[in-house]
């Protein structure tokens, strides 16, 4: 059923006599259970009336009310999200089996290519981006801080083993990219989208590079300068509190870690030519984002509340950003599973500070991202997203003959 045809059948349903409404409301929860692939799930309604799409329900959820139940069916991608955060519909059992239920009965590639209005997101332009990031970002050092690592990295851990904590699993990144980038003691590197600094610190205090690192995000950058004058680094490392496309220069290394995701696909031939302006006759590097299989559309709840601008890009979106300059890619890795952890021991950490949390915003904002994070977690871990490292350098580039050098030695000064 089209949502339009689904609002006028809603609207019908408000005279309706009362015993007709609640078997034209099974009606309506069943056809919405089919066209979101029939999860095992059961369905609640604040009478006890109950709708299930098979018998092997593994989660249910409440709907505390009419006006609930109409907005989910008339929008599910986007209602569930503000319902379920205003406490309108309650999970009962595990949050992380209910997401991962629907997320692995949603017949996703019947979205491929539907369009969904941004009106509630800027466009990604010097301006948009600015409003977009703040919106994220520069909510609050001191919440990120109870969740993060102590570096407070805000991207996908690289677990050499599945036993590493957080914090070993983040420096393992940081090295990981470095070696992947061949850094040399002495070399200019631009970082695009810097967070709060970790991997600018981590290449010039072990790699002995010189770094210029661009952010738009000023809580973040003024946290990223505090820790680099406490680890005296400020003569090596350059925060720079601006968007990437206005920066200058010849760089022997290019790196993005989780920055692209909020560029959109409209500005990558930008970000090439700004790379292709900055990088040196034999520079190389690496872009890391989380990526999809195929081009869709953010999900218009995440979208809305969580990331606006984001539209995280499939590997052929990607190569508008090399082609057209000639890059040749060298190497992609995904690092799926990698992310799947990370945000396990993130989901951990939160639930464990849900308390501070709520007491720096309030119960609407921790349900809302709690379930920013379990979605999250389970995209990744049903293979829905995907994380994406592309190494890329000019074309006649040398690349090592194996990927052997990432894994031996210890890659550091």
């Amino acid at each position: 059923m089209k949502q339009a045809d689904m609002e006028s059948v809603i609207n019908r349903l408000a005279v309706f006599p009362y015993r007709k409404v609640f078997a034209a409301e099974s009606m309506l929860l069943s056809r919405m259970l089919r066209a979101i692939g029939d999860p095992p799930i059961e369905i609640v309604l604040w009478n006890g009336q109950e709708v299930r799409s098979s018998d092997a329900a593994v989660a249910s959820i409440l709907i505390r009310d009419r006006g609930a139940l109409y907005s989910l069916i008339a929008d599910p991608e986007l209602h569930f999200g503000e319902l379920y955060s205003s406490r309108r519909i309650e999970v009962q059992g595990s949050l992380l089996d209910f997401v991962e239920a629907v997320y692995r009965a949603w017949p996703l590639m019947k979205g491929l290519g539907r369009k969904r209005s941004p009106s509630f997101a800027k466009s990604n332009t010097l301006e948009g981006s600015k409003s977009n990031i703040h919106h994220h970002y520069d909510i609050g050092n001191d919440f990120y801080r109870l969740w993060l690592d102590e570096r407070m990295v805000y991207t996908c851990a690289y677990f050499r083993n599945q036993d590493m904590s957080l914090e070993e699993a983040q420096i393992a990144k940081l090295d990981h990219v470095c070696r992947k980038l061949r850094l040399k003691p002495g070399e200019k590197v631009l970082e695009a989208g810097c967070g709060w600094g970790a991997l600018a610190m981590h290449m010039a205090g072990h790699y002995g590079v010189n770094v210029k690192a661009y952010n738009i995000s000023r809580e973040q950058i003024a946290f990223a300068r505090r820790r680099a004058k406490e680890e005296g680094l400020e003569d090596r490392v350059e925060f720079i509190e601006d968007d990437y496309r206005n920066a200058e220069g010849g760089f022997d290394a290019f790196v993005s870690v989780g920055m692209l995701e909020h560029v959109g696909v409209e500005h990558y031939r930008e970000l090439g030519g700004m790379i292709n302006r900055t990088l040196k006759a034999d520079g190389r590097g690496l872009i890391h984002t989380i990526g999809l299989n195929y081009p869709r559309p953010m999900d218009a709840w995440t979208a809305r509340y969580i990331f606006p601008g984001a539209c995280p890009p499939s590997i052929s979106q990607m190569m508008q950003i090399f082609e057209p300059f000639d890059f040749s890619v060298l190497d992609v890795e995904n690092l799926r599973m990698h992310y799947a952890m990370t945000l396990d021991h993130w989901l951990c950490r939160f639930e464990r500070n849900a308390d501070a949390v709520r007491a720096m915003f309030d119960e609407e904002f921790v349900r809302m991202w709690r379930l920013y994070l379990a979605g999250s977690l389970t995209a990744f871990k049903s293979g829905g997203m995907q994380l994406f490292q592309v190494s890329f350098a000019r074309a006649g580039h040398y690349a090592p003959l194996t990927r052997q050098y990432l894994y031996e030695g210890d890659g550091q000064l």
